[in-house]
């Protein structure tokens, strides 16, 4: 059994972008690599089931949760490790969440930005000190990155509030800090 597990937040579709398809497999492999476990939302399409995929053929323990609605859609990837269906979108988070020792997003939609803030307020609020890192594959989370400073600015949120998360770019460096987090 893996003794870290990265939680890996991502889209349900693959973007325009093929670069998004690569980091998305990349890390699927390298976090098989470095014998992590990854936890996801257990969906076979899009970013969630290239990084999936990408994991398991590299022999990586694998846990999904999806909630029942989804199981369609998402095309609930049953093959994992563990497979965890939750009545709810907020069980799911939940179960997520509390099976990872580090966060990572990657790029994806309102869903993968939910969950990204959900996380950052709960680390805002003292809840928990795991590491969320910010895939920034070719500039995606830019725009994002500015509406953070724009808050900051604007007084709506502490300047510490950009110190609970890590931008990094390509999936080597992230793999560096994921190691690091987990000797940490």
């Amino acid at each position: 059994m893996s003794s870290f597990s990265v939680c890996v937040y991502c889209g349900s579709r693959s973007g325009i972008d093929e670069a998004y398809h690569l980091a998305a497999t990349q890390l699927g492999a390298a976090l098989a690599g470095a014998r992590m476990r990854l936890v996801y939302g257990a969906g076979d399409v899009g970013l969630m089931g290239a990084v999936a995929r990408a994991a398991q053929d590299a022999n990586a323990e694998t846990f999904g949760v999806i909630p029942t609605h989804l199981l369609r859609q998402e095309a609930g990837k049953r093959d994992l490790t563990t497979f965890v269906v939750t009545e709810t979108m907020h069980e799911r988070k939940k179960v997520m969440f509390m099976n990872a020792d580090a966060v990572v997003v990657l790029p994806g939609g309102a869903g993968s930005l939910d969950e990204f803030f959900e996380v950052l307020t709960w680390r805002q609020l003292g809840l928990h000190t795991k590491p969320i890192f910010l895939l920034n594959i070719k500039g995606y989370w830019t725009p994002l990155l500015a509406a953070l400073d724009h808050m900051v600015n604007q007084g709506f949120a502490e300047s510490s509030l950009l110190g609970f998360f890590t931008v990094i770019d390509d999936v080597p460096t992230l793999m560096t800090a994921l190691e690091r987090a987990q000797k940490a």
